[in-house]
């Protein structure tokens, strides 16, 4: 329940979330199926980052024209993404989202301006096109892998859309909803989410997104990259020892 109410906090101001929520179900249920610690745990991720979408559409202007299309693509590319896991061994893209997690983190700390600001992105019709792709790909990745998807979107509203981190973190959280209840429909259908521990965790979850939503509209675009920065750093780590290990 604890790391249920972090990841909460965490996920909801940049992504990442899952890095605390899942491994902390693993050890406190070992002997569940892996099926069913993924549908429980989902259960409660999907539950916070809608419970965050919904406060951050409430208190921030959303650009729904680069969110829209996005979502409509990370919904069916996240399914295809899921039935790729049978097909592919998803450790073999370890090395790829390391490389892109370091770059990302290189770039964001040396540029200082990089967004604290909101700045000119892009126009019609190349808005609808990208918002399009942007949507498949990370939703392809949340499907197949999924840690970091957050922070990936994130990054890619920044510096392609031009959006500032405040405002970026609500695009991402709205897509991840989408691709979240793809993945959690999948799961109740199959029978693989156990309500007794789902929902309580849920309501943790929820109460940490509260507050991190909470902390961010108050806090602003300065700490959101402060913050962002931090979980980058947490996943590149976590990435690192799984493929040293």
């Amino acid at each position: 329940m604890l790391a249920g109410f972090v990841a909460g906090f965490v996920d909801s101001i940049v992504g990442g979330g899952g890095l605390i929520q899942l491994p902390a179900f693993l050890l406190a249920f070992p002997g569940l199926p892996p099926a069913a610690i993924l549908g429980s745990n989902k259960l409660a991720g999907f539950s916070g980052t809608t419970l965050a979408a919904v406060r951050y559409v409430r208190n921030t202007p959303v650009r729904w024209n680069a969110v829209l299309p996005a979502i409509i693509t990370a919904l069916i590319f996240a399914v295809i993404g899921a039935e790729l896991v049978k097909l592919f061994d998803k450790e073999l893209i370890k090395p790829v989202i390391l490389f892109l997690l370091v770059a990302v983190a290189i770039y964001t700390y040396f540029r200082k301006d990089f967004g604290m600001k909101s700045s000119n992105g892009l126009l019609q019709p190349a808005l609808t096109i990208w918002s399009l792709l942007v949507g498949a790909a990370l939703g392809l990745y949340d499907g197949f892998f999924g840690p970091g998807t957050g922070s990936f979107l994130i990054v890619i509203y920044v510096s392609l859309f031009g959006f500032d981190f405040l405002n970026a973190s609500v695009s991402a959280k709205l897509v991840n909803v989408a691709t979240n209840a793809a993945a959690l429909a999948s799961f109740i259908w199959s029978g693989n989410v156990i309500w007794e521990i789902g929902i309580p965790l849920a309501l943790f979850n929820m109460t940490g997104s509260w507050l991190g939503v909470r902390t961010a509209l108050k806090r602003g675009v300065k700490f959101i990259r402060i913050f962002f920065l931090c979980v980058v750093t947490a996943l590149i780590l976590k990435f690192a020892y799984d493929l040293l290990s």
